[in-house]
C-alpha cells in the first residue's frame, strides 16, 4: 500500500463458516449482493462483488459472530479504504470518500467567483463500482482540462493527471462509491455537465452529479436557474458554514 494512502481505521471483515448456524439473517443486508447461500448449507461471500464495506458486521445481528477480523493487502484495502464509512482517510483527514472542502466549506475561498465545484458519484448500493468504469471518468474529465480537487482521496490515486490515468494496480478492484471532485469554470459549466452525461452510456454503473456555488454578491445570477436553463432538474441542498478556520485564498475584491 502507498505510505500516503493510509487509513486511521480499517476493519474488513470475513465470513466464518465454521460458526455459521445457517439463520440466513445477513443475506438481505449485504448492498451488493455479495452474500450468498452455499449449497443449501450457511453462506459464503462472493470476493469479487465484496467491496470490504462491513455492513454485514455491523448490520446482520449475526447470532454466532461469525464475521471476523481480516488483515487485507494492498491493493484489496483499497475497496474497504472507500467504501467503509468508518474509515478515515490519511489524504483527507475524514471519513467519506469526499473532502470537506469541496461539500461544505465557504470560508477558504476555494470557489471564488466564477468558479463551481462538481462532484460525480459514481457507483450506488447494488451496483458498486469498478475503478475500470471510474477510470473512465476520469479520463473525460482530464480532457476537458478540469482541475481535481487536491485533498480527495480519488486524486490521490491518478497515476497521470493529463490523462487521468489511474494507477494500474487498483484497475480489478470494486468498490461502493467513489467522489471525483472537480473545479470548474462557471462559463464551462454547461459543456462539462453535457460531456459527463454522454459519457454515462458508457458506464457499467451508474453515476450522480453534484455542482456547488457561492451565493456571491457581485451579480452572479442563481445556479438553479441556470441548471433549468441547461436542461436538468436539480434537486438543491443549502449549506451553510459560520466562519470556523483561515482563509487560505485571497479574498474578492468586495471584500466577501
Amino acid at each position: 500500500m502507498p505510505a500516503w494512502f493510509g487509513a486511521r481505521k480499517v476493519d474488513p471483515l470475513i465470513h466464518d463458516s465454521q460458526a455459521c448456524r445457517e439463520c440466513y439473517a445477513c443475506l438481505p443486508v449485504c448492498p451488493v449482493g455479495a452474500i450468498v447461500r452455499h449449497d443449501g448449507r450457511g453462506v459464503e461471500i462472493d470476493r469479487d462483488r465484496c467491496v470490504e464495506c462491513g455492513t454485514c458486521a455491523r448490520s446482520a445481528g449475526c447470532p454466532a459472530q461469525a464475521f471476523r477480523p481480516e488483515a487485507l493487502a494492498w491493493p484489496r484495502l483499497i475497496r474497504s479504504l472507500f467504501s467503509d464509512p468508518g474509515t478515515v482517510h490519511s489524504v483527507t483527514g475524514v471519513p467519506g470518500r469526499g473532502t470537506e472542502e469541496m461539500k461544505t466549506n465557504d470560508v477558504t475561498g476555494r470557489f471564488p467567483s466564477g468558479i463551481c465545484g462538481v462532484s460525480i458519484e459514481i457507483g450506488r448500493p447494488s451496483l458498486s463500482a469498478s475503478f475500470v468504469d471510474i477510470e473512465r471518468v476520469t479520463r473525460v474529465c482530464a480532457s476537458l482540462r478540469l482541475e481535481f480537487e487536491e485533498g480527495n482521496p480519488l486524486t490521490a490515486l491518478l497515476d497521470d493527471r493529463d490523462t487521468g490515468a489511474l494507477r494500474p494496480d487498483i484497475l480489478g478492484e470494486r468498490v461502493l462509491s467513489a467522489l471525483i471532485e472537480l473545479r470548474v469554470e462557471s462559463a464551462r459549466l454547461a459543456e462539462v455537465l453535457r460531456t459527463l452525461i454522454e459519457e454515462a452510456g458508457n458506464l457499467d454503473t451508474v453515476f450522480s452529479l453534484g455542482v456547488s456555488r457561492l451565493w456571491s454578491s457581485d451579480g452572479e445570477g442563481p445556479l438553479l436557474d441556470e441548471l433549468r436553463r441547461m436542461g436538468f432538474s436539480p434537486r438543491p441542498n443549502g449549506k451553510v458554514n459560520v466562519g470556523l478556520g483561515r482563509p487560505r485564498y485571497p479574498s474578492r475584491p468586495d471584500g466577501s
